[in-house]
């Protein structure tokens, strides 16, 4: 004998709540604009930074690690070359290498004693070693008016101009915007940071409620 068993009728599905009003949130798409400043504020903050922290490696950390030397050119002796303000970058070399026509940084034998790059026109050695030199910078219409000698067994060569950088690093060492890089700074770093942590949650979350 078979036996038959009942088949169930199908259930209706029950019926959804109705909506109430404001109950489904309407998500605004960002303009175009305000997109355009957040995606060029970031990169400006990006930009900044990194600006910051390469002067930081090439001025301050370089010339310890590396032996290079940097300075300001505070004249236009050495015009068009290298005009105020422009930054030198000189390397060392045996004090025995330095030739006529190589543009050298050194400490001149008077007055302040302080240092010029200028074009070696002459160079002298002496039976002890010692190397001595005259100097002339390529905008003067004379020689330099002392003969200096090169102490010690380095000379420095200049290998490279970096233009204008001079004058930022003046502006540097205003007090006040000294001040306000020092206390500035961080905390723009700090934004940017909790900003970029922050971003992504909000993308998310407005992706969720779509």
């Amino acid at each position: 004998m078979t036996a038959v068993l009942p088949t169930a009728a199908p259930a209706a599905a029950p019926a959804l709540p109705p909506a109430r009003p404001g109950h489904y949130r309407t998500v605004r798409r960002p303009s175009l604009t305000g997109s355009v400043l957040r995606f060029t504020g970031r990169w400006t903050v990006r930009a900044f930074i990194a600006a910051a922290v390469l002067a930081f490696l090439g001025l301050a950390v370089g010339p310890h690690v590396l032996g290079y030397r940097t300075l300001t050119m505070l004249t236009g002796s050495m015009a068009p070359a290298i005009d105020p303000g422009d930054v030198v970058v000189s390397t060392p070399i045996d004090v025995t290498d330095v030739e006529v026509g190589m543009v050298i940084t050194y400490h001149i034998p008077i007055d302040d004693h302080r240092v010029v790059t200028h074009r070696v026109i002459d160079v002298q050695h002496s039976p002890d070693g010692q190397v001595t030199v005259h100097t002339q910078g390529d905008a003067n219409n004379t020689p330099d008016p002392w003969t200096a000698v090169l102490r010690g067994d380095t000379a420095y060569q200049m290998q490279a101009v970096v233009p204008e950088l001079g004058h930022l690093i003046t502006a540097l060492r205003d007090p006040l915007l000294n001040k306000a890089l020092v206390y500035g700074a961080p905390t723009l770093t700090a934004a940017w940071l909790l900003l970029t942590i922050w971003r992504p949650a909000r993308d998310e979350d407005e992706a969720a409620d779509r």
